[in-house]
This record gives C-alpha cells, sequence and structure tokens, in this order.
C-alpha cells in the first residue's frame, strides 16, 4: 500500500542524499577543546551553527563511526573541527571523511595554534565564510523515500501509551506507506514485545533476531540490577516496566518491520527499523544511555533528518543537527509546557481529536518542519548533543538488514 503526504523539499548533498536543514557543525574532538569550539559557535547566535563532539581522549570505534556519521549527515552543510592536538582521536580520518563526502571542512588543532583566543578568532572566520559559501544553495524537490524519520519516548506517563505513542505509530504507518524510512528504538523498553515484533519482521531470521535483540536488553538491565523505569513514570501513574514497555511499542505502528539497524548503520530504503541501542558484549558502560539525548544522536547518526519525541511528564530537549517534534501526551502537560510543545495529542483523551486525526497532524507537521518550518525546540534554541563509549559489533547478522533494491 501506498500514500500520499505533501510535497518536500531538500538540499541536495554529493552521496544522493538530501538535507532538510544546512547547517555549519563545529565538532570537538576530546573535552580540552570543548570550550573553545564552544566559543567559536556562540559567535553566532540564531544562525545555523551547532555545537557537537566527543569528550573521550581515546575513542573507541563506536565513537569514531558515530562522528564521522554525524558530520556527514544530509542537515549538514560544512564542518569545523577542533582539536587539542595530543588527544588519540583522528581528527585527520574525520576531515578525510567530510572532505570525501564533498563538505567544506577545516580543522584547527589548538595546540598548533597559539591558543584559545587565536583558535577562536581562526574558528569564527572559517565559520563566516562557510556560512556565505552555503547561502546561496537552494532547496530542491525530495520524495518520501529519502525522508527518515525517529521516534524517541522521554517522561512518560500513564497518557503516553494512549495518546502520544499510538499516534506516532499511525503517523509512521502514513509516512512508511509513503516510502519513508521509519526507526523506532529504546529495546530496553520493548522487553515482553518482541514476540510481537516478531510476528512483524520480514523474515524468520528478523524474526529471531529482534527477540535476540530484546533478550540481550533484558539481560543488560538484569547484569546492571534496574531496568529502564524512572520515579518520574511511577509519579506519572505507571505502574509496572510491562505497561510502560507497551506504550512505547505503540510508537511503532503496525506495519511491517523491515530490518534492524545499529547506530551509525544507514537504513537500506523506505520501511520501518528497529535500532538497538544496548551495547554487544560485556555489560561495561553502566546505563545503555545516560540521556534522552544519547539515544536522539545514535538516531540521527542513522541518518534521521528529524525526530518525533512523545512526552507525557513533559521534556523541552532538543538537538543539534536535526529538529526533534515534542508530541504531548498529556493534557494537562500541554497546557502547562505549550511553548516547548509541537503536538497536543491530550486531545485524543478529551475527546477533542481522535487518534486518526492527530497521526495525520504529525504527518503534516513533519513535512512543514522538513521544508524549513522550526519545530519549538528549534526555535527556543534547544541545540542539545552527548556522546559517550559503547562497544557494539560489525554487523548484526545476514538475516537483519535487507538487501538494497537492484
Amino acid at each position: 500500500m501506498t500514500t500520499s503526504m505533501p510535497a518536500l523539499s531538500g538540499y541536495p548533498r554529493a552521496d544522493g542524499r538530501k538535507g532538510i536543514r544546512n547547517i555549519v557543525v563545529v565538532a570537538y574532538t576530546v573535552e580540552c577543546a570543548h570550550h573553545v569550539a564552544r566559543l567559536i559557535v556562540n559567535a553566532f547566535p540564531g544562525q545555523e551553527v551547532h555545537l557537537i563532539g566527543f569528550p573521550g581522549c581515546y575513542p573507541n570505534d563506536y565513537a569514531d563511526k558515530m562522528m564521522r556519521r554525524l558530520i556527514t549527515h544530509p542537515n549538514v552543510g560544512a564542518a569545523l573541527i577542533v582539536s587539542l592536538g595530543c588527544e588519540s582521536f583522528n581528527r585527520v580520518g574525520l576531515e578525510e571523511e567530510a572532505a570525501a563526502a564533498d563538505r567544506p571542512v577545516h580543522t584547527i588543532t589548538i595546540q598548533n595554534n597559539s591558543g584559545t583566543r587565536t583558535s577562536v578568532a581562526d574558528g569564527v572566520e572559517w565559520v563566516r565564510w562557510a556560512l556565505e559559501s552555503l547561502a546561496p544553495q537552494r532547496r530542491v524537490p525530495m520524495a518520501p523515500h529519502e525522508l527518515v524519520v525517529a521516534t524517541i519516548c522521554g517522561g512518560s506517563d500513564s497518557t503516553s501509551g494512549i495518546t502520544a505513542n499510538p499516534a506516532v505509530g499511525v503517523a509512521f504507518d502514513q509516512l512508511v506507506a509513503a516510502g519513508a524510512a521509519c526507526i523506532f528504538e529504546e529495546t530496553g523498553e520493548l522487553v515482553g514485545c518482541e514476540f510481537h515484533m516478531k510476528r512483524r519482521a520480514a523474515t524468520p531470521e528478523l524474526g529471531d533476531a529482534i527477540v535476540a535483540c530484546v533478550d540481550k536488553a533484558a539481560r543488560y538491565y538484569t547484569v546492571l540490577g534496574h531496568g529502564s523505569f524512572a520515579p518520574g513514570n511511577a509519579d506519572g501513574g505507571l505502574t509496572t516496566q510491562e505497561e510502560k514497555s507497551l506504550g512505547a511499542y505503540a510508537k511503532s505502528g503496525a506495519s511491517p518491520i523491515s530490518g534492524i539497524l545499529k547506530p551509525g548503520d544507514q537504513p537500506a530504503g523506505g520501511g520501518l527499523y528497529l535500532l538497538d541501542v544496548v551495547p554487544d558484549g560485556e555489560v561495561r558502560f553502566g546505563f545503555p544511555n545516560i540521556s534522552d539525548n544519547a539515544e536522539i544522536v545514535e538516531l540521527i547518526a542513522c541518518g534521521a533528518h528529524l525526530t518525533l519525541f512523545t512526552t507525557g511528564r513533559g521534556s523541552v530537549v532538543g538537538s543539534a543537527i536535526s529538529p526533534v517534534i515534542k508530541v504531548c501526551a498529556n493534557p494537562a502537560t500541554y497546557e502547562r509546557l505549550s511553548e516547548d510543545m509541537d503536538v497536543n495529542a491530550g486531545r485524543i483523551l478529551t475527546g477533542a481529536a481522535s487518534l486518526q486525526e492527530v497521526g495525520g497532524e504529525i504527518v503534516d507537521l513533519v513535512a512543514r518542519v522538513a521544508n524549513g518550518e522550526k519545530s519549538c525546540s528549534e526555535a527556543l534554541g534547544h541545540q542539545e548533543f552527548i556522546l559517550t563509549y559503547k562497544q557494539f559489533e560489525a554487523a548484526a547478522g545476514p538475516g537483519c538488514f535487507p538487501l538494497k533494491a537492484a
């Protein structure tokens, strides 16, 4: 089945993808360069200059892959890399990755550039040049199958699973039917739903891999001695992990599941994908993700142009690189935090709107934001970003990812 959606437009990239934003990223490669990078970004208030970075001196394969995917994201038009100079992060490889993707790129090494003041001045000069270089670029038509949409929930309460989450599920079904790639995740919050997902898998092998993926998450939390259930969830009326899982699962809609991704993997085409965010191997990194924004960053690294963020208790975060659209589940929360919320799914609870109507509104808003309209978090200047250490195996297995169409 196919369905139509509003016309889209984006900025063409050399690799054939299109971006819905045309930003300059300033990327630091160690915490020691964070302050200098932030001062450079602060020189461009209200402009499309975003700060990202990795704090560790010693990167691992995960962190390196994530940074490479992020600076070549289709929403990124140019990249400035800020290095201290003695960290182990492969800044040369990062610059080569951006150059190979036909992005204007420049590296400032603070130790070789006379320190803070000179590095900030040189960075500001380069970013100003990059903005001027990007300014003449114009949008071109963008097909629905070129769009990647992600979803996450944060600050869930007892209304999340009956309003915002299933409304996003309705939107996902419409987007998938139109040809878009849609990504859902939070395997630690899908415990108990694995066999429901198995029945929706495109192949039997994928179904088995989904079960194994959720089993891994369950083992991970068992070793840590906690589940993905916060005090705020209980305060909001959720009673069990299973109840929260069923609500989180509703965001995926009812479309067949096309494959499993790991952070930084790109969808092979349109369809619904599950992102495995729980590290592989020995449990060693503490929490699988220390905040919602860590998962948003992983979704962006998979190519997500924007993220649908459902919340019952309320969350105000946005993200660097890709816009965040807030879908509020609770009508009382929407009333308190209306300036931070994009969609009032709580109207479903009061009878003012149906699930299908709110799902359609979300699809319409996705198109408007993709075409340049700012989401609430964007308009308020939210550009949160966090990247930490993780460990993943190189591939999820041959049954987990469909081949690209010939």
